[in-house]
């Protein structure tokens, strides 16, 4: 039996808050996959758009915060005929369990994909241990 599947466009998702803004223009929540392995958590986030120059990872208080802003495409000399992308910034906040090394994370970013490595402190990390015949 054969399952069809189709494509389904993910709109973005607009942060939803009660804080008010300090600057204006919309902010999106990017989608984000979280895995993990017996060393680390990876984090991948999804922010189309935004450059490595523009985008902002900060660390404070075990909480780690991802923002980036999209610049507008088009040239002030050009006229809009349609726009479907929007501009706006990317806004999301994880807190981070304390078995994480904060002082290890790594951060690379390419094709609008960010992804950061969030290793486990050496004491967070299963071993093996041997059992000794008596």
């Amino acid at each position: 039996m054969s399952e069809s599947r189709e494509l389904q466009v993910k709109e973005k998702q607009e942060l939803s808050s009660s804080a008010e803004q300090t600057h204006d223009g919309l902010v999106f929540v990017p989608a984000v996959d979280i895995c993990e392995s017996d060393t680390a958590i990876s984090l991948t986030a999804d922010m189309p758009g935004v450059a490595s120059e523009d985008i902002d990872i900060d660390l404070r208080d075990g909480v780690l915060t991802l923002s980036g802003a999209v610049r507008p495409f088009e040239a002030a000399v050009e006229n809009d005929l349609l726009v479907e992308f929007e501009i706006g910034r990317y806004y999301r906040q994880f807190n981070l369990a304390e078995s994480i090394d904060q002082g290890g994370i790594e951060a690379s970013h390419k094709d609008g994909v960010l992804h950061l490595t969030l290793p486990k402190q050496e004491k967070a990390q299963p071993r093996r241990i041997t059992v000794n015949a008596a």
